[in-house]
């Protein structure tokens, strides 16, 4: 029997949108929940219209995680398929139920590209097909994440084949308007757990966005005191030490820690390379 696939989602004021993402999403799901946070328009008829379950949730104090949790709550899927109204599943939605045959207890990272006006911007990575398991839930008021809760349920992270379409806005200021919008929720996060590595990672990506780089190069910084065994990390302080600090020797120190700890790693190997009159000679630091 094939496993039976839930695509969970959070919305406000998505109607056309969320049209469009259930009708490329329908013949790789068996139910869809949709959770609003408090819509104006018809989101809420255009979800109904594809069958879906649909519950409300209180974003008075905006909680990204709990509405993702709420969703998952609902599920009777034997998987979880998460998405966005701005989002699209490609043609072959086929691959996602691939993915889902054999059992194991799994999390899915998916590439999803970026596009604004139809031209690509930015690729980036995250689970969004897992095992329904109450033990698999979100942490984190923004950029939430379950990648945590399905390792420490025995669980593992593997890449997958799947792609999806992330829309951004036409107009970028509106992207910037989201990014304040995160940061300041991120900073509360950070007042209670300040060396929350996970929510760190996510300021320094909002500060970075919004072009304040002198503060994202100090994030950076701090992330590889707190955890200086993630070669990306290394990597990471090596970029911001090369375009903000035009720092080529701190730069170089950063990206030979990261090939100390992963000789493999062919980000930290290429930024290497990239520094004048620099070239890769072994993993080793100096």
């Amino acid at each position: 029997m094939q496993p039976r696939i839930s695509l969970c989602m959070i919305v406000k004021n998505e109607g056309p949108s969320l049209d469009a993402c259930l009708r490329a999403a329908a013949p790789a799901v068996d139910e869809v929940v949709v959770v609003d946070t408090g819509s104006s328009d018809d989101t809420l008829d255009v979800a109904r219209s594809f069958g879906a379950t649909v519950e409300s949730f209180d974003f008075a104090r905006p909680d990204f995680a709990g509405a993702r949790n709420a969703s998952l709550a609902r599920a009777t899927g034997d998987w979880i398929l998460v998405l966005d109204a701005d989002e699209r599943l490609p043609e072959d939605a086929g691959d996602v139920r691939r993915h889902c045959v054999g059992g194991g207890n799994v999390g899915w990272v998916v590439r999803r590209r970026n596009l604004r006006g139809g031209r690509e911007v930015l690729v980036d990575h995250a689970v969004r097909l897992f095992r329904n398991a109450k033990e698999h839930r979100y942490r984190g008021r923004v950029h939430e994440t379950i990648d945590a809760s399905i390792l420490r349920a025995g669980g593992a992270l593997r890449r997958s084949a799947l792609a999806i379409d992330h829309l951004l806005p036409r107009e970028e200021g509106a992207s910037l308007d989201k990014s304040r919008f995160y940061l300041a929720i991120l900073e509360e996060e950070l007042a209670q757990g300040p060396e929350d590595v996970d929510r760190l990672t996510f300021q320094c990506a909002e500060l970075h966005k919004l072009g304040r780089m002198d503060e994202a190069a100090a994030v950076a910084e701090r992330i590889v005191r707190i955890a200086p065994g993630d070669a990306t990390n290394h990597t990471n302080v090596g970029l911001y030490r090369m375009m903000v600090h035009r720092d080529a020797r701190g730069a170089e120190l950063a990206f030979r820690s990261a090939l100390a700890i992963c000789p493999g790693d062919a980000r930290a190997r290429a930024c290497l390379s990239s520094l004048p009159g620099e070239a890769p000679r072994g993993a080793s630091t100096p």
